[in-house]
């Protein structure tokens, strides 16, 4: 290990208490230290347990029942689209009517009070219930449902790289998410309803999927074959696409997000499934929508975010505007690279001191009373007057100052929902801005985008950095205008506005193809694919060189064992054995009753995953593997009393089934909670029909890339390492991979704690 330049050793190990620990939510204890691995995170088991129970099972089974066992995937898949449509036309429904009201309230005030004085009563007013409805909004997170904070895609990219997020995928957090994002919207945040929507589809697909709700101890007892964490992982990766295709209205580019950016697993008989649950969240949404617009039929909506299309004289660039359009992608990847540093800080600041939930809920409240006083300001101050026209669309313009007949162009951008404002700035003719008004408002948004992401309330990165980027690609564009003295040439702002949008959001989130495709579906502006594209490109290659995307920040803050792609470069001189975990406790083929409980009842290992030997002898020599049994299933055998005395004296009332498992699946009842009696101690358990007899091993020469490939390509949750006569020596985990990183200084090894 002299390699390693920071060698540092394991803590102990965690119990279920982790369900606590909210992700992205800061720490307890308010302690944060980025050189831990936190313990209290599971694995998910993304293998199947081919024991002799699931194989008799899958032998039973006809060709005709694994066509319908196709066709159930299916109906599951559309039930996942239509849900995930409805709760975004809830969503949009809401966030529009009491923006709605807040909106004609403050305008009303103002113009009540901008020819007589007393503007400061307006002031509070917006002030008032901007923090009012944050307010609700954050005490339903901090209080209730920590889990239902920030945009969720973080908690979904790590459920899908196999970590159990404690109540990530609940049905209590889907009811904050959804009212959290209404407050927080509609509150003024500088925040977007796309990261929440993704992560409302992903339980939406959790739930239905199983055929039962755990939360409300209902089971409607259907789908009972999907409920393992394999089946679960492909139909949440289906919902999270649903959620984007009905945000932005871009059924391709969901399925291209759930790829790129969350599945860290795929088949191809899934692309097709999660594109129909796209396109069935996304219809579902137009649908419902239209009719609430009182024109039923007219399905023109492309999403819960509407950008507007851009007619056919806007998407036209030049061959000479390439390198333009590049340069604007480093200086997204720049500014998204500050974004990412300036928030990290301040994330491990609120870890460390506002990890309470009253003091979290105050915060939220402070930022809305601050973002309502700044836009206030910014408008006061402006004299950036603008004519109304006859084709005028601004729903919320305010006149204050200006001549009659004229309205302030900087309330156009702050007196808005942000979607509304992205849209503006994407397509009001020229001259709707001046640069001063975009630069102030760029410089502004900023800060305000960076302080609330990470906020106790539910609230997504998406809009608001695309709102930054639209505002400075916009104030680029009239500047190239300004210096060449010839406006033709360059065109539409518009333009400008979107690839400055692009370049933003690409900075700060690293996204590539699946932004593009959305961008272009949102948009309607299939010309721009190859400038979106190199923008995206260029942002990513620009910001990855200082600091990594923002989710990324986010996932290791909280100290989360995420296997990336591919193992660190320099790890090839590691091999299975300098990273397993050993001593392995181990289990005979027919163990004693009695040491199965005190091995599980034993709080200091908490180990999930046991390697079923030929047998064990007193001095603790390896045995020659056999099979791995987990947990979970040992649990099961227990509470069902499956031991070899009751079988043989005829005291079982019937074989144990595969059922039984999926009953119990996903929470498996604590050890704490099953009585055995100091007879029932004394029997054995034969654990050769419930172990999976053909588990994945290695021998302990085997390099680490390679471990690491083959854990990772097969979404394995053990490893076990054997020797050269097969007995086992080792058992390699999530966290034994997930503790070696690349950094500063080389290859580094972290702690793993309890966090």
């Amino acid at each position: 290990m002299a390699n390693i330049s920071k060698k540092v050793s394991w803590s102990g190990r965690g119990d279920d208490r982790g369900e606590r620990t909210p992700l992205l939510n800061g720490a307890e204890d308010g302690k944060y230290n980025r050189h831990v691995l936190n313990f209290v995170f599971q694995s998910l088991d993304y293998d199947n347990s081919e024991n002799q129970l699931f194989l008799e099972e899958e032998r039973r089974m006809s060709h005709m029942g694994f066509r319908c066992l196709e066709t159930r995937r299916w109906v599951i898949c559309g039930l996942i689209g239509f849900l995930t449509g409805l709760i975004a036309c809830l969503i949009d429904i809401a966030v529009e009517k009491l923006a709605g009201y807040k909106y004609s309230a403050v305008k009303q005030n103002i113009e009540k009070f901008t020819e007589f004085g007393g503007l400061s009563i307006s002031l509070i007013l917006w002030a008032v219930l901007n923090s009012a409805f944050v307010m609700v909004g954050a005490i339903a997170v901090a209080f209730f449902e920590p889990f239902a904070a920030g945009s969720g895609i973080p908690q979904i990219k790590c459920y899908l790289n196999g970590v159990k997020i404690p109540r990530v995928v609940r049905l209590k957090t889907l009811a904050i998410k959804v009212f959290g994002v209404i407050c927080s919207v509609a509150g003024g945040l500088a925040v977007g309803k796309e990261g929440p929507m993704i992560h409302s589809g992903a339980v939406v697909a959790a739930g239905v999927s199983q055929g039962r709700s755990t939360s409300l101890k209902k089971d409607f007892k259907i789908f009972e074959y999907f409920r393992r964490d394999t089946e679960k992982r492909d139909f949440v990766s289906a919902g999270a696409a649903a959620g984007v295709s009905a945000a932005f209205g871009a059924p391709v580019g969901g399925v291209l997000f759930s790829l790129e950016e969350g599945a860290s697993f795929w088949n191809q008989m899934l692309t097709w499934r999660i594109f129909f649950a796209s396109m069935i969240s996304t219809f579902t949404l137009n649908f419902f929508l239209s009719i609430y617009h009182g024109k039923p039929g007219e399905l023109s909506s492309p999403g819960l975010i509407n950008f507007g299309r851009f007619d056919s004289d806007s998407v036209q660039y030049n061959l000479y505007e390439i390198p333009l359009f590049i340069i604007m992608g480093a200086l997204g990847g720049v500014l998204g690279a500050l974004f990412n540093v300036i928030n990290y800080w301040l994330t491990i600041f609120r870890i460390r001191y506002i990890h309470r939930p009253c003091l979290q809920v105050m915060e939220a409240m402070l930022v809305a009373a601050v973002t309502a006083t700044v836009s206030f300001a910014m408008i006061y101050f402006s004299n950036d007057c603008q004519p109304l026209g006859q084709d005028n669309t601004e729903e919320y313009s305010l006149q204050l100052f200006c001549a009659d007949g004229e309205y302030n162009s900087m309330a156009t951008a702050f007196f808005n929902t942000p979607e509304r404002s992205v849209r503006s700035l994407f397509h009001n003719p020229p001259g709707s801005y001046n640069p001063l008004t975009l630069g102030v408002f760029t410089l502004a948004y900023f800060v305000l985008a960076v302080w609330t992401y990470g906020l106790t309330v539910s609230a997504g990165v998406f809009i608001p950095s695309l709102l930054i980027g639209a505002a400075w690609g916009r104030l680029f564009g009239i500047l190239l205008s300004t210096i060449t003295s010839s406006q033709s040439i360059w065109a539409d702002p518009g333009k400008y506005a979107l690839i400055g949008a692009a370049a933003q959001l690409g900075g700060i989130v690293r996204m590539t193809l699946s932004l593009t495709v959305i961008l272009v579906e949102a948009t309607g502006s299939v010309t721009y694919g190859f400038p979106i594209m190199l923008v995206l490109m260029t942002a990513k290659i620009v910001g990855d060189y200082f600091i990594e995307g923002l989710y990324d920040v986010h996932i290791k803050l909280q100290s989360v064992p995420f296997l990336h792609w591919e193992a660190p470069p320099t790890s090839h001189w590691l091999t299975a054995r300098e990273v397993m975990s050993s001593p392995v406790t181990c289990f005979n083929r027919v163990e004693k009753v009695g040491r199965i409980v005190d091995v599980l009842s034993n709080t200091s290992t908490n180990h999930n995953g046991f390697p079923v030997v030929a047998h064990t002898t007193e001095n603790d020599e390896p045995g020659k593997i056999c099979g791995l049994i987990l947990r979970s299933q040992l649990i099961v055998l227990l509470k069902h009393k499956v031991f070899v005395e009751r079988a043989s004296s005829r005291l079982s009332h019937r074989k144990l089934q595969l059922k039984d498992f999926r009953d119990a699946y996903p929470r498996f009842p604590p050890i704490q909670s099953i009585h055995v009696s100091q007879d029932e101690r004394e029997c054995m358990m034969d654990l050769t029909e419930f172990m999976n007899p053909t588990p994945y091993t290695v021998p302990q020469e085997t390099s680490l890339p390679r471990v690491f490939k083959l854990f990772r390509a097969l979404g394995l949750r053990h490893l076990v390492v054997v020797d050269n006569e097969n007995r086992v020596v080792g058992l390699v985990t999530r966290k034994d991979l997930a503790r070696y990183h690349l950094g500063k200084d080389g290859l580094e090894e972290l702690h793993l704690a309890q966090t």
